[in-house]
């Protein structure tokens, strides 16, 4: 065979080996054998070991790299993957269904409805038809880099149909084990005398963070996509999205549909529920999505969540078992939660031994004993917690729990604060569970992200006085580390540099791993961007803190307390001093001689030039407020072409509205 052969036989077993791919893993209809799949597989492999020079990056062959990475480098979301807002009952739907219809001034609207993936969600981007970047959710702003693990999934083209000519496609889904798959590989991993995965969602996740490849290659991994976005920017709504995936030849549910009204979801929701057991794969619930796009991009987001999506979850699995005692355990910011030891019990994957109790007020009022027989389930199918106490069955000798005036840890006396349900050790860094809790919540993937630095590890640095502080991290020395037990050359080494390369942060992860009460990561990202700088923070009272989008009286009360405390203002200060760095953000805070400083914006349509979300940046940059209802008290509405019922609304409310070209010309003149 010379090269003109080769590259015409590649060529043609290429074609076959996608094609019959895509009947085995996106039709579900073989139309060869395992054996015959193999023998063609095999022998575009030979050719390209023969002719190298033909080998392309689109080839079957090249769905597995091998070579393992040092580390999977981070990836800034261009959108942020951000999750979604929950619904539990039928009264939860009604206030979303009525939220959308009265934002949008509608009566009604179409939703695109489909199953909820228990999988890890995952971002693909193909360049120019060629599958070019995959990677995790993360913290929904930044993800890590999976492209080498995605191009071993054989139902993903890695080079999409020559008929699109989009330059850019960005997908978005889910990918998840089948549960068919997942039971033998678990057979082949007792076959080897390897530990066992607790569920398919694991299995898949801890698949996909292989640095080497070839592992994630020889893992039935599949993906799922939901949403498409593409530079052709032809699709206009979300179903006719899943109709372009499935051009693309890209596998979906197959399952969603399109819906109006509350009572069209809760049937929905119904059917789906039905037919759960037999699906191929494990689903958590089912998602509910606005589905014209101009919609989506006319409702927006908040921090944490899209406003027109919402995910109805399926209720948890319940078990019982049986309480042998009570506990309390002390958390990161001191509140004392009662815990019940239970006899293990295998819910939802995973076996249980424990389960929060809450507080003291809701164990009174379950009146829960030790020695009591309890339904348990995994809350949000991740915290276990105990339902309720089955008093039928309890037995003669069950007592109650008293709860501790003293910490269990360091002795402080504990405190209830008005208000609160919890009680509360007020010791903070000098109580060392506050300390060990604080140090792991610092040192976790969503806040300074320092691998190794794990509980034991962080126990062992504790007990021999070498962390006590944030800031002390960054003073440890590798011959400290060698001496120790658990630490040899290589992995003292390991550490350093994940230390090291831990110093170079956002500000966003950086005001999250301080561990601030009340403040989570999309609250802290928040933060962040409306200040621009930690020492804008600072100083900040209560009242102008509440300014920033979502944070009310409470966190701010938390905010200004947190950096009130001196010690933590120094410990910041110690952090910067080592070494602790991140990138300037522009900050959206502002002076007050601004021209649309306390000026109102309602924005709808679709505009020409400018996104939704950098119009709403601009408008804050500076100085005005962007909110989702036109009222009395709106200053000007920003129409687009598509402009809905807000813009009636406004015109009856005499409020001004601008263009898109009057708008930036009105923030130039500020």
């Amino acid at each position: 065979m010379n090269i003109e052969q080769a590259k015409l036989r590649i060529q043609k077993l290429k074609k076959q080996i996608i094609r019959h791919n895509d009947a085995y893993y996106i039709d579900d209809a073989p139309t060869i054998t395992d054996a015959s799949f193999d023998l063609l597989y095999k022998e575009l492999v030979d050719i390209e070991r023969q002719f190298p020079v033909l080998v392309q990056a689109d080839s079957p062959s090249q769905r597995v790299g091998g070579k393992a990475k040092i580390s999977f480098s981070q990836i800034i979301h261009e959108k942020p993957m951000l999750s979604l807002s929950n619904a539990f009952d039928t009264k939860d739907l009604e206030v979303f269904d009525k939220r959308v219809c009265d934002e949008l001034g509608v009566k009604e609207v179409q939703y695109a409805v489909e199953p909820k993936f228990d999988g890890l969600a995952v971002t693909l981007h193909y360049i120019d038809g060629t599958l070019s970047l995959a990677a995790t959710r993360g913290d929904g702003n930044t993800g890590e880099d999976v492209t080498h693990n995605i191009k071993t999934i054989k139902s993903l083209p890695l080079k999409l149909s020559a008929q699109n000519s989009a330059s850019r496609i960005e997908i978005r889904g889910e990918v998840i084990m089948h549960k068919d798959d997942f039971d033998m590989l678990n057979k082949e991993q007792k076959k080897s005398g390897l530990k066992l995965f607790a569920n398919p969602r694991n299995a898949a996740a801890g698949s996909l963070r292989q640095l080497d490849s070839t592992v994630a290659a020889k893992r039935p991994l599949r993906f799922y996509a939901y949403s498409i976005d593409s530079s052709q920017a032809k699709i206009k709504s979300q179903e006719q999205g899943l109709d372009e995936l499935r051009e693309l030849k890209i596998p979906t549910s197959g399952l969603s549909k399109t819906v109006v009204g509350v009572k069209q979801l809760i049937d929905y929701y119904k059917y789906i529920e039905g037919i759960r057991k037999g699906l191929p794969y494990d689903i958590d619930g089912v998602v509910y999505k606005v589905n014209s796009l101009n919609y989506q991009d006319e409702l927006g987001f908040v921090s944490k969540a899209p406003r027109w999506a919402i995910a109805h979850k399926f209720s948890a699995e319940q078990v019982e078992t049986e309480i042998i005692d009570i506990t309390v355990q002390v958390g990161r910011t001191g509140s004392i939660t009662p815990v019940a030891r239970l006899k293990p019990v295998f819910v939802s994957g995973v076996t249980v031994t424990n389960a929060t109790l809450h507080n003291e007020d809701e164990m009174r009022r379950k009146d829960i004993l030790i020695g009591d027989y309890v339904r348990v389930r995994r809350a949000g199918d991740v915290v276990p917690e105990v339902i309720n106490a089955i008093h039928e069955k309890r037995p003669g000798n069950a007592k109650k729990f008293i709860m501790p005036t003293k910490c269990p840890v360091c002795s402080s006396i504990l405190i209830r604060e008005l208000g609160e349900a919890a009680l509360r050790c007020n010791a903070g860094m000098n109580c060392k569970a506050q300390k060990k809790q604080s140090l792991m919540h610092f040192c976790s993937r969503k806040a300074m992200d320092i691998d190794g630095l794990g509980e034991k590890i962080i126990d062992q640095l504790i007990d021999v006085n070498l962390i006590n502080t944030f800031s002390d991290i960054y003073k440890i020395k590798k011959e400290q580390l060698t001496g120790l037990e658990r630490f040899a050359e290589k992995s003292a080494d390991n550490l350093i540099t994940s230390i090291e390369k831990s110093k170079k942060t956002t500000l966003g992860k950086f005001i999250y791993a301080l561990g601030i009460r009340n403040v989570g990561e999309a609250t802290s990202a928040d933060i962040a961007k409306h200040y621009g700088a930690i020492e804008n923070i600072i100083e900040q009272d209560e009242d102008s803190l509440q300014q920033v989008d979502d944070i009310g009286p409470t966190v701010a009360k938390s905010i200004y307390q947190y950096f009130l405390d001196v010690t933590n203002t120094k410990q910041i200060l110690s952090l910067v001093d080592h070494g602790v760095v991140w990138e300037k953000i522009e900050s959206m805070d502002h002076e007050a001689n601004s021209k649309l400083n306390g000026l109102t914006f309602v924005l709808t349509g679709t505009l020409k030039n400018l996104k939704r979300d950098d119009a709403k940046s601009l408008i804050q940059r500076c100085g005005g407020k962007v909110t989702n209802s036109v009222s009395k008290n709106t200053s000007y509405l920003v129409a687009g072409e598509e402009a809905g019922s807000k813009l009636s609304n406004a015109i009856a409310l005499d409020v001004q509205v601008l263009s898109e070209e009057e708008l930036i010309n009105l923030t130039k003149e500020t």
